[in-house]
């Protein structure tokens, strides 16, 4: 019959702290730079893009200038779930944003044109 000991939560901090000093971090960072600014060039690209069509979508509406940075924080939240997400289980959640945002008095029509237009993201499945 064989016991294990649980870990304290010294032992476990005491575990993390041997793992991450400065210096351990330090190279980890320096190794994945590149990567990590290659990954931020292409992502911030596309959001620049992805903002850009949504302001033409804004303008073509004639959305007042006092209500455009509300819409763009609806093209951003679109964007990251664009991200992390696909196919219908996409739509749902790109569908419970749009939700917040009508509550906070955003045009639904608006905000449906650049679901569709901008991310060419349907409506989900009833």
């Amino acid at each position: 019959m064989s016991t294990s000991r649980q870990k304290s939560a010294a032992d476990r901090v005491a575990k993390w702290d041997k793992r991450y000093t400065a210096e351990g971090v330090k190279s980890i960072i320096e190794a994945e730079k590149p990567v990590f600014l290659q990954n931020n060039t292409a992502s911030t690209a596309d959001l620049v893009q992805h903002e850009t069509m949504t302001k033409q979508v804004l303008n073509q509406e004639g959305v007042s200038v006092a209500e455009i940075p509300d819409y763009l924080s609806f093209s951003r939240e679109v964007w990251a779930k664009r991200r992390r997400y696909a196919g219908e289980t996409l739509a749902i959640e790109v569908a419970t944003i749009l939700g917040k945002w009508v509550a906070r008095k955003l045009a639904q029509s608006i905000l449906e044109t650049i679901r569709s237009q901008v991310y060419n993201i349907p409506a989900p499945t009833p």
